[in-house]
């Protein structure tokens, strides 16, 4: 699946230009839905510097992205008119009705159950990949 995501408010904290702090669990969640075999695009309105300090960024908390602003990652070498980017999913906070916590956006992405479905009359816990 190709996810386009959304940086200022969506990853970090709106804080544009600058950057905000991350999100709980943000980062984590698009490194571990990569690792299951989606390719993320990082789709943001910053441009030239802002862009690269996103960027790199991420890449020092570990994420690298498949493409930025563009479908495949060549695309960046030859610009066109259309900024649109084709993905399955766009995560942005500017979502109708805002942006569900990473948790849940893990679990509607992943197929997951999340603690706020209920089974059998009783709350489960979500726990991620990485809990034991």
């Amino acid at each position: 699946m190709t996810i386009a995501v959304d940086f200022d408010g969506t990853i970090v904290e709106h804080e544009y230009p600058e950057i905000g702090k991350e999100l709980p669990f943000a980062i984590e969640t698009l490194k571990l839905l990569q690792k299951e075999g989606h390719q993320i695009i990082l789709f943001t309105s910053r441009e030239g510097k802002l862009l690269d300090d996103a960027v790199e960024f991420c890449r020092q908390k570990g994420l690298e992205f498949y493409a930025v602003n563009c479908n495949q990652p060549e695309d960046a070498l030859f610009p066109r008119h259309s900024t649109k980017v084709i993905a399955d999913v766009y995560i942005d906070d500017h979502n109708l009705g805002g942006i569900p916590e990473w948790g849940d956006i893990y679990a509607m992405l992943s197929g997951h159950r999340h603690h706020r479905h209920r089974t059998h009359s009783r709350r489960r816990r979500f726990r991620w990949p990485w809990q034991k």
